[in-house]
């Protein structure tokens, strides 16, 4: 693939202007528009920029960067200045994570075609590249940074200053034998193939010979039957048979003559255990897995809060970005906070701040072309409105006429179902969560004590409460001066709702009281038919919800009452999830946006936490992990014990710390780690692994290794950190390396975390359905992590690929050990 992205270079017309570049026009904001020279750079990999054609060029952009190319009409910024550049001539370049993007604006349309047409050519050319491929394109990333007179040679001088590029500190003796070694044409400089020996001799993994000669009889490669061997042995690939081996060699080893001959060389065994295949997150596990077919209320559903802000919560940035983001990361449930705008059109913003607002019918139409981009399973609006009768009018006529046949406006088959319909059933749709009208006259609701963290998203929902059909004894109990309460039904037309309300005998809609203090509060009946099956009502208490609230209404907890909750009644929350969906939302202290442990919540069944997703940070990370299973489809099956109405599980209580199970990592080596400081060319990371455990409050802990001294490239540390783990279902393992500094706190470099069930295995033990729910506690063989050797490749803070960076070890589990033993 390196060789096509280097004939492409030379053959394809719009890559070949691309590589002698055009002048643009460079849009920041409203205010910052000015002109660039940008050119491609010769190896296809990078963009750079120039104030005019023969300046001083710097890096713009890496390709491996690029998420993806739109052109200017789907430019929030660019349209808001379609009056004064051509939106025909624009484009915007889309970064992975959370970058801000960049806007340009060609000299015509035909320019701007011929960048975004090459553009997207090469960003699918790398997205396609394998292992070796990448690794290829790698090497010669850095053959060009370190050939700095870019004569295509590299000399001694310019290789150790590659080597300090590299993170590596190298004795120079050492350094210069390697680099005569390679140097095969003795003309005291590397050109190409000797530039890759070198490479080779530089990341000979010592660790990886020694596990490849102690499976080898002749120490030259693996027969098929020594590496069937080393797949049921080390691996814990039980089932193995031949043809699995066959199939893995005939992927992996990069002779002919060796697929031939039915073997496996040394380089293709680390290729092996380098792959996907020999990667700690289990295949399996990548694609849509588990039943979908459950009720809504079955799964963990990752959720956005105030999706609108791409920064904090006070004077930040509301853009549609925002939910473009969320939808691709797999983010299944929004929010949008709607607020009276100018003009009749409703507006997005964070109420009573100083943070930008966008228009509904904006946010309405990107999630119409965004919505089923990366999973086909429904999306959730969540509505929280803060507007007149009028606009929220406006409001449902945005949500109909531009979500179409996207929006569930009815219940899937016309009848009132008897529970939650499933993600499958569901497929495509989009679903409003928000109030159903209530019409009442003068009604007077005793007011639960408010939170002290209370947010506005709380106080619309208790300001337009849930009504609930009250069972009889309840009417008894109202007093003879309060006048007739009449009910909406939950599963009925836009028109039901404009029939009740012209039946009402005043002229314009009634509302809802509080109490004399609170102002009236008005649900426009056209908003309110469009929630089908997900009506907002506030939590009062397990035993109310029981005793009143059905299936198809959801609660929203603020983090701290939600924690608060878990710690006095566990159980009782974990059977009230069972049932009934419960969103939960950062505190309103969090104007950061920074985020909560989301694990806390999911241990206790709740369904939608919603994280602020524009913050990276362990929490996200968590996030980001739990929902890499099952085809990053924003759904996730709970465990059975948490699906159980009468489940006797406690996430404070789990289980007996006698029926422990023992995690024993062995933390052997890293390859390739970035620089924290890539500004200074001589500083050199000390690494450090530290593992953590995020589960029940017993599961959670962290141990870390010792530092290495001055080596980024291939440090080595052989060192086993244990772990006990109660609740394996709700573990999440995460990976950290730090760079260790002793007079500050340790530098982040890379992470990955991934569910302790997702980690790669063998064959487990079966587990019975409902093994939990009845008694509480695991069984012991549940837990489905099992030994072997896996590489973890390392992300970054925004969840992008560090490729090649990762950090190699081995996996044990042990089951049954006393704490002394461990």
């Amino acid at each position: 693939m390196a060789s096509l992205l280097q004939d492409r270079l030379t053959t394809d017309q719009d890559l070949l202007l691309m590589q002698e570049g055009m002048l643009m026009r460079k849009v920041r904001s409203k205010s910052w528009k000015k002109l660039r020279y940008f050119r491609l750079q010769n190896d296809g990999m990078m963009v750079w920029h120039a104030r005019q054609a023969k300046g001083s060029a710097k890096p713009s952009f890496s390709i491996s960067d690029v998420d993806t190319i739109r052109n200017g009409h789907d430019s929030e910024l660019l349209r808001s200045l379609a009056e004064e550049l051509p939106l025909e001539q624009g484009f915007t370049v889309v970064f992975h994570g959370r970058g801000s993007n960049l806007d340009l604006v060609a000299n015509s349309v035909e320019e701007a075609q011929i960048w975004m047409r090459g553009l997207q050519l090469l960003v699918d050319l790398v997205t396609s590249m394998d292992h070796q491929e990448r690794l290829d394109q790698w090497l010669s990333d850095w053959f060009q940074r370190g050939d700095k007179n870019q004569d295509g040679k590299m000399t001694f001088q310019e290789v150790q200053r590659l080597l300090h590029l590299m993170n590596v500190e190298m004795d120079q003796e050492y350094a210069f034998s390697l680099f005569q070694e390679a140097d095969t044409s003795q003309s005291g400089t590397l050109e190409g193939e000797e530039f890759v020996q070198f490479y080779k001799a530089l990341t000979k993994r010592a660790e990886v010979q020694e596990l490849f000669e102690s499976f080898s009889a002749d120490g030259q490669k693996l027969t098929l039957l020594e590496f069937l061997d080393f797949l049921r042995e080390e691996q814990k690939e039980r089932g193995c048979t031949s043809d699995l081996a066959l199939e893995l060699i005939d992927r992996y080893e990069p002779s002919d003559s060796g697929k031939l001959r039915h073997v496996l060389s040394m380089d293709g065994f680390l290729s092996y255990l380098c792959s996907k295949d020999g990667d700690i997150f289990n295949p399996a596990c990548l694609p849509i897995y588990q039943d979908m077919t459950q009720p809504l209320n079955h799964y963990f559903i990752c959720s956005s809060h105030n999706t609108y802000l791409v920064g904090d919560q006070l004077c930040g940035q509301s853009s549609v970005e925002g939910y473009i983001r969320a939808l691709k990361r797999g983010c299944r449930c929004l929010e949008v906070d709607v607020w009276d705008g100018p003009n009749g059109e409703p507006v997005v913003y964070h109420g009573h701040t100083l943070t930008s607002r966008i228009l509904f019918k904006d946010v309405v139409a990107t999630v119409a072309q965004y919505a089923f981009q990366t999973s086909d399973y429904p999306v959730i609006l969540s509505l929280e409105t803060h507007c007149s009768w009028e606009q929220q009018q406006t409001m449902a006529q945005h949500l109909t006429e531009i979500l179409g046949e996207q929006l569930l406006s009815t219940t899937l088959d016309g009848l009132l179902p008897n529970q939650l319909p499933s993600p499958e059933e569901l497929r495509r749709k989009i679903l409003v969560k928000g109030k159903k009208l209530t019409f009442e006259e003068d009604l007077e609701y005793e007011e639960e004590e408010p939170d002290p963290e209370l947010e506005g998203e709380q106080e619309s929902e208790l300001a337009l409460e849930s009504q609930f059909e009250p069972e009889p004894q309840e009417q008894n109990l109202q007093s003879k001066d309060k006048k007739k309460v009449v009910t909406c039904p939950l599963f009925c037309p836009s028109i039901c709702c404009q029939i009740t309300a012209q039946a009402t005998t005043i002229s314009k809609p009634v509302s809802l009281l509080l109490s004399q203090q609170k102002p009236k509060l008005i649900l426009c009946p056209a908003l309110s038919s469009l929630v089908i099956y997900l009506k907002s009502v506030s939590f009062r208490s397990f035993t109310h919800s029981k005793e009143h609230y059905r299936f198809y209404e959801i609660s929203s907890f603020s983090e701290t009452k939600a924690k608060r909750l878990i710690k006095e009644a566990g159980n009782e929350f974990v059977q009230h999830n069972a049932w009934q969906l419960s969103r939960v939302y950062p505190s309103g202290l969090r104007t950061d946006s920074s985020n909560y442990n989301p694990q806390e919540l999911w241990n206790a069944g709740c369904q939608m936490v919603a994280m602020n997703m524009q913050t990276a940070g362990l929490e996200m990370d968590i996030c980001d992990g739990h929902f890499r299973q099952n085809g990053g489809c924003g759904y996730v099956l709970k465990p059975d014990f948490l699906r159980d109405v009468q489940s006797s599980f406690d996430p404070e209580r789990p289980i007996s710390p006698f029926k422990a199970q023992t995690l024993l990592i062995q933390v052997i080596s890293g390859q390739q780690l970035p620089k924290v400081d890539k500004t200074r060319e001589g500083s050199i990371v000390d690494p450090l692994v530290r593992v953590q455990i995020f589960g029940v409050r017993l599961d959670t802990a962290r141990q870390e290794t010792n530092y290495v001294d001055n080596n980024g490239f291939n440090p080595y540390w052989g060192q086993t950190l244990c772990f006990r783990v109660l609740v394996p279902e709700l573990a999440m393992l995460r990976f950290v390396v730090m760079d260790y500094d002793w007079k500050s706190r340790n530098d982040f470099i890379g992470q990955y975390t991934l569910p302790c069930i997702c980690m790669q295995q063998g064959e487990p033990a079966p587990v019975t359905p409902g093994q939990y729910s009845n008694s509480g506690c695991l069984p012991n063989a549940v837990l489905l992590v099992l030994p072997g050797y896996r590489h973890i490749h390392l992300l970054s803070k925004d969840g992008i690929s560090l490729r090649p960076a990762s950090i190699f070890v081995y996996i044990c589990i042990r089951e049954g050990l006393e704490e002394d033993e461990s």
